[in-house]
C-alpha cells in the first residue's frame, strides 16, 4: 500500500461502491479484519460487514490527449485518485500495417493468402480508424472500472483541445473565449506542445517561453502557426526583427526548426477526430457529463501555479478546477494500455514463411502473460520476493518482468496477484 495514491477504494459487502478511504484507515480496517483486499491496482477493499453508508459528491475528471489521457477524482474541491493513462494508437497503426504488407506480399506470390475484402464493406457512420478508436475504448474502460469502485455522482471532461480553425487563423473572430480572458490560450498551448516545451534557439526548459514570429510581422510575416515558434526573453529580445537565417547561424538548428514548422497537426487532429465520441461515450453512462474547453483548463492550471502533467489538467478541468486542492502526498498511478495480445497463430520469416510453432494454450498452470505475479526465488543471483508481469511458456519456465529486469523461474515459484486486464501499471 506504501505506492497507492492518496485514497483507498472501498466496496460494500455486496461490491456497490463506498466513498474512498485514507490509506490509515484501509490499513486499520485490514488489520483488524473487517476488510480484505479486492484489488492490488487500483489499491481497493472491501469491506465484510456493512452493506450501505454515507457518501459525498464526487466528481471522475478527463482531460483526453492523443498519447495520454489524464484522469483525476475529485470531492469537496479535493483530488482524492490521479492517474496517467498511455494509449496504444501508434503501436496499433504499426501492427495494421505490418499485417497489410505481409498478406500483400503472400498475394504477390500466389501462395496461400486471404483474399482482400473492399467491395463489401462499409464504414458506419462515426466510425473512427483502429488506432483512434483505441483511445475512445480506454477512455469507456477507465470510466466503467472507476465508476465500479467509486460512487461517482458527475463527470467532467475537455473536449476542446485545439480548435484547428483559430490555430490556422488565430484572429478569427466569433468565438466567445477568445474575446475574454482565456485568449491566446489555444494557440499557445499547442505550440509547447509542438516545440517540446523549450526554446526553439537555445533549448532551454523550465523557463518562462514566449510565442515567437519566426518571420517577423514588421517583415509581413502573419499570425499563422506555421510562422509562430516559442522562445526564451533573451533570445527573444535577441532575434528582434531579424530574419531567422541571419539570427540562427548554425545550420543543423536551423535546419531542424524549418522542419519543426512545417510539422503537421497530427495530434491535435487526433485530439479534435475522437473528442465528440469520448463525449457521446461518456453519455452513456446515464452521469450528468460536462464539456469544457482547454482553454479554460490551461487558465485553471496557470492560476493556481501547478506545474503542467496530465493528471493536473484533468483536475483543472472545468468550474471547480479553478479553486482545486491537489494534496503533495498524492502519487499518479501510470496506466499503461498494452492490449491482450494478439490471434496471430505463429510468427513468420521475411519470406512469409512459419518459423514459429502455432500457439497452443494460452494458460500454463492457470497463468496468462500479463498477469500480474509474485515470485519467491529460493536461490540464485535473484534470491527474493519480486513482484511484476509475467510472459509464460509452455515448458513451465515463466519470465518475470519487472522495470526493465527479467527474471526466469519454475512456475511453482510464482503467485497469482492480479490477473491480466489489457494494462500495465507503475506508482
Amino acid at each position: 500500500m506504501n505506492n497507492v495514491p492518496n485514497r483507498v477504494f472501498v466496496l460494500y459487502s455486496d461490491k456497490t461502491p463506498a466513498m474512498p478511504c485514507f490509506r490509515g484507515r484501509a490499513w486499520q480496517l485490514l488489520k483488524a479484519k473487517r476488510a480484505a483486499v479486492y484489488r492490488t491496482v487500483p489499491f481497493t477493499i472491501i469491506l465484510k460487514n456493512h452493506t450501505q453508508g454515507d457518501s459525498q459528491p464526487i466528481t471522475l475528471k478527463f482531460d483526453p490527449g492523443s498519447k495520454q489521457t489524464g484522469i483525476a477524482i475529485t470531492t469537496n474541491d479535493t483530488v482524492i485518485f490521479a492517474a496517467n493513462l498511455e494509449h496504444r494508437g501508434q503501436q496499433i497503426k504499426q501492427s495494421l500495417d505490418a499485417r497489410r504488407a505481409q498478406r500483400h506480399n503472400r498475394r504477390a506470390r500466389h501462395t496461400r493468402y486471404r483474399a482482400p475484402r473492399f467491395d463489401n464493406r462499409k464504414k458506419p457512420d462515426g466510425w473512427l480508424p483502429p488506432s483512434l478508436m483505441s483511445r475512445v475504448d480506454n477512455v469507456q474502460s477507465w470510466t466503467n472500472k472507476l465508476t465500479k469502485l467509486a460512487p461517482i455522482t458527475s463527470i467532467e471532461v475537455e473536449t476542446v483541445r485545439f480548435d484547428m480553425q483559430k490555430i490556422q487563423n488565430p484572429e478569427i473572430s466569433g468565438v466567445e473565449y477568445q474575446r475574454g480572458e482565456l485568449l491566446g490560450y489555444e494557440v499557445r498551448e499547442y505550440l509547447l506542445e509542438k516545440w517540446n516545451r523549450k526554446c526553439a534557439y537555445c533549448d532551454k526548459k523550465n523557463v518562462p517561453l514566449e510565442i515567437e514570429h519566426v518571420v517577423p510581422k514588421a517583415k509581413g510575416g502573419s499570425d499563422r502557426i506555421s510562422n509562430l515558434t516559442l522562445a526564451c526573453h533573451r533570445c527573444n529580445q535577441k532575434k528582434s526583427d531579424r530574419n531567422i537565417e541571419t539570427f540562427v547561424t548554425n545550420t543543423r538548428r536551423l535546419q531542424r526548426i524549418l522542419a519543426r514548422l512545417k510539422q503537421p497537426l497530427r495530434d491535435a487532429a487526433a485530439v479534435n477526430a475522437t473528442r465528440y465520441a469520448i463525449g457521446r461515450i461518456l453519455k452513456t453512462t446515464n452521469l450528468p457529463t460536462a464539456f469544457w474547453s482547454g482553454g479554460r483548463t490551461k487558465m485553471n492550471r496557470i492560476a493556481q501555479e501547478y506545474e503542467k502533467d496530465h493528471w493536473i489538467d484533468a483536475a483543472c478541468v472545468g468550474e471547480s478546477g479553478a479553486h482545486i486542492h491537489i494534496p503533495a502526498t498524492i502519487k499518479p498511478l501510470k496506466i499503461k494500455a498494452i492490449g491482450r495480445g494478439n490471434r496471430q497463430m505463429c510468427l513468420s520469416d521475411k519470406y512469409g514463411f512459419p518459423r514459429t510453432k502455432p500457439k497452443s494454450v494460452k494458460r500454463v498452470n492457470s497463468f496468462q502473460t500479463g498477469d500480474m505475479v509474485r515470485l519467491v526465488q529460493p536461490n540464485g543471483k535473484y534470491k527474493g520476493v519480486h513482484i511484476g508481469t509475467v510472459a509464460v511458456r509452455a515448458n513451465g519456465t515463466f519470465d518475470l518482468k519487472n522495470n526493465g529486469k527479467v527474471i526466469s523461474a519454475n512456475a511453482k515459484n510464482f503467485t497469482l496477484i492480479q490477473r491480466t486486464n489489457g494494462y500495465a501499471f507503475a506508482a
